[in-house]
């Protein structure tokens, strides 16, 4: 998978698909349409996080998911976030996002937040959700990605 969709832009980043629309109309984000389908390479989607008011906004976004989840005291159940940070090389950034676009599509992650955020060879994810949904992922990723 070289391209990535909309709805996979919107899961990596937290945007919504709206927002995402937003910024293609402003010239922000570019991408091909195709078949009526936004597609956008991995170069696309670097251009667009490295925009300096993109990045701000990505960077309060990631926060607040890990400042929700500190603050979030009436959980029901038990809860994990993780935070991995990488340093990875273009061909494994791109195994990476596959990876968790494909998990985080499968429909079997309910009630999990999850972003990704890439400055040069520096990734950062966070996920967030039910532990056994989290540890679940982790193990998977453990086995796939080492």
């Amino acid at each position: 998978m070289n391209d990535y969709t909309i709805n996979q832009l919107a899961m990596m980043t937290g945007f919504t698909t709206r927002t995402l629309r937003n910024y293609i109309k402003m010239g922000i984000l570019v991408g091909d349409k195709e078949d009526g389908i936004w597609k956008f390479s991995t170069e696309d989607l670097e251009k667009f996080i490295s925009d300096p008011n993109v990045a701000s906004s990505l960077k309060s976004k990631k926060n607040a998911q890990v400042f929700d989840f500190l603050t979030n005291d009436t959980k029901k159940e038990n809860h994990i976030c993780t935070i991995m940070d990488l340093y990875i090389e273009d061909e494994e950034f791109k195994e990476v996002s596959e990876f968790f676009c494909r998990v985080m599509n499968s429909g079997k992650v309910q009630c999990t937040q999850y972003s990704m955020q890439r400055k040069g060879n520096n990734v950062r994810i966070i996920l967030t959700g039910p532990e056994d949904v989290i540890t679940s992922i982790m193990d998977q990723y453990n086995e796939e990605m080492k």
